[in-house]
């Protein structure tokens, strides 16, 4: 997979997103989060999503994640009566699309650590492909290309990686041709590695999102960060737009001047905010060398702020923002 070689280009465009929330709106909602008593639906959450494609489009930011909920319960085993959400919005949703397109918003989702495709309890697989449909036809319905990406973690290891694997594997063989189209695989921070999931990527004919914080956490094979990227990016043909995970380590030590023992964070949490000088390590020293247009979705706990705190930070650094990305020369 990452054989191919790389010819830098004389310009990199590389877009930042964010996920769920808007925190500079204090009364945003991004999706109806009603209890089901309640009868929530994707009308309403269609509504409050209006609000986030003009805050998204006011800002020049290009990219954004869909919460878990945005059809709510629409996957729901014990709940039939919100199943067809999606195909009696057709009309709306087509609108919505169209917009997203016209303003060049790239929309993705990232179902949540329920969503266990190689679970070895069938009823957990079955719930996890019926999700992964539910996205699928979200974005259909939206009229969106396969860059409006799904992205899953390959799960456990119960029963060893070769059999963990192979359960993987056998749930993407279930799902729809649009589903497969859709979806793409994430290395983690504890179980599987960038050089676990290459190879079960290569075999089930997926692409692959690079996350950097995963990356410095769990590395079996002893690979550089712009070596990983660039291996991860590769799994994208030509003609797609990758997409790779961007975060900072959390540093806050909790009751430092309390009575409690000072407890250290995990080396994965996410911090509120990126670090403007690591990430222009990676900006450039990662991604801008592999010579292709890549969407950089920030994880991190501020939310937009945090996308346009880094923004700012970088283009008083001397970074160029052009039309909803930074440019790369």
């Amino acid at each position: 997979m990452g054989d191919r070689a790389q010819t830098p280009a004389a310009v990199t465009h590389h877009r930042l997103g964010f996920v769920g929330r808007i925190l500079s709106l204090p009364k945003h909602k991004p999706y109806d989060a009603r209890k089901w008593q309640s009868e929530p639906n994707l009308e309403t959450s269609l509504d409050l999503f209006s609000v986030t494609v003009d805050w998204l489009v006011d800002h020049d930011i290009r990219a954004y994640r869909i919460p878990d909920g945005f059809v709510p319960y629409g996957a729901h085993p014990g709940m039939p009566q919100f199943q067809g959400q999606v195909e009696l919005c057709a009309d709306r949703l087509a609108e919505v699309g169209e917009r997203l397109r016209a303003e060049r918003i790239r929309v993705t989702n990232h179902p949540g650590q329920y969503t266990v495709l190689n679970s070895e309890r069938p009823d957990i697989q079955l719930g996890a492909i019926a999700d992964l449909e539910l996205h699928t036809r979200l974005f259909d319905a939206m009229g969106l290309d396969d860059d409006s990406v799904i992205v899953l973690h390959v799960g456990g290891s119960s029963g060893g990686f070769e059999a963990a694997g192979e359960r993987f594997l056998q749930g993407v063989a279930q799902l729809s041709e649009r589903a497969r189209a859709r979806l793409v695989i994430e290395h983690d921070d504890r179980v599987w590695s960038l050089s676990d999931v290459l190879p079960i990527a290569e075999r089930a004919g997926l692409r692959v999102v690079f996350d950097n914080l995963h990356h410095s956490c769990l590395d079996r094979a002893g690979l550089t960060e712009p070596e990983a990227a660039a291996l991860a990016v590769a799994t994208w043909p030509d003609g797609t737009r990758p997409k790779v995970h961007a975060s900072s380590p959390r540093s806050y030590i909790s009751d430092v001047n309390g009575s409690a023992a000072p407890k250290l964070p995990p080396a994965s949490a996410h911090a509120d905010l990126l670090d403007p000088i690591a990430f222009t390590g990676y900006l450039r020293g990662s991604l801008h060398p592999i010579g292709r247009d890549i969407d950089v979705m920030v994880e991190a706990k501020g939310k937009d702020l945090a996308v346009l705190r880094l923004r700012e930070q970088l283009v008083a650094h001397g970074e160029a923002w052009v039309d909803g990305a930074f440019a790369l020369d």
